[in-house]
């Protein structure tokens, strides 16, 4: 897989969240297609860089290309890829994806009675990775992945496959958050079953 290089993620963040959709994220033998994809800027208040340069936040402002890992809630570490040029508090936060390999560890890291050795429900293939914490579960991503490289750490982002050139992608209002829900910064593939819910509407 190409890795995408920091210029990629040096440019408005927004551009950055639409064109990631069809890239692939790959960490610890397993993979999947970028789906759905939410952008966040220091200029907004659902941003955790609104407050400004925090110890948290630092990874934010920090160089283009960089993984920003957070607990969300206390249970979730969710991906995001920062953006723009340094000094700049801005990110893409990676929502869903299609799986396309390791599927089968996948579900078992999704799956809390596999993970005990024990029978019980396994998630279908459309809800291993159909939401942020789910992703990250799903292809073994914890906190210890902050600040890496996505183009040459443990968890990388390539570019968009032959398949994937022109996704038909809509956008929407962000989920999940009670500021500035009037922005439409949320990008998703048109159709795609792995999106999580609620999906964007065409013409909405």
């Amino acid at each position: 897989m190409k890795a995408l290089g920091p210029d990629f993620y040096d440019r408005p963040v927004l551009e950055v969240a639409r064109e990631l959709i069809g890239c692939t994220v790959e960490h610890r033998g397993a993979a999947g297609v970028i789906v759905e994809t939410e952008a966040y800027h220091e200029s907004e208040p659902a941003c955790h860089a609104f407050v400004g340069l925090t110890p948290r936040t630092r990874t934010l402002f920090g160089l283009p290309g960089r993984a920003y890992v957070y607990r969300s809630y206390g249970v979730h570490a969710l991906l995001n890829a920062v953006c723009e040029p340094e000094g700049v508090g801005a990110a893409v936060l990676i929502r869903a994806l299609e799986p396309v390999t390791g599927l089968d560890a996948m579900r078992v890291r999704r799956s809390p009675a596999a993970r005990r050795g024990r029978i019980g429900r396994a998630p279908g293939d459309h809800e291993l990775c159909s939401g942020p914490g789910k992703l990250t579960q799903a292809l073994g991503i914890s906190l210890g992945e902050n600040e890496g490289d996505l183009a040459s750490g443990s968890v990388r982002i390539g570019a968009r496959a032959a398949a994937w050139l022109e996704p038909n992608v809509l956008e929407g209002a962000r989920i999940g958050i009670t500021r500035a829900v009037d922005l439409r910064w949320r990008f998703c593939v048109a159709g795609n079953p792995h999106v999580s819910r609620p999906r964007p509407v065409p013409g909405r």
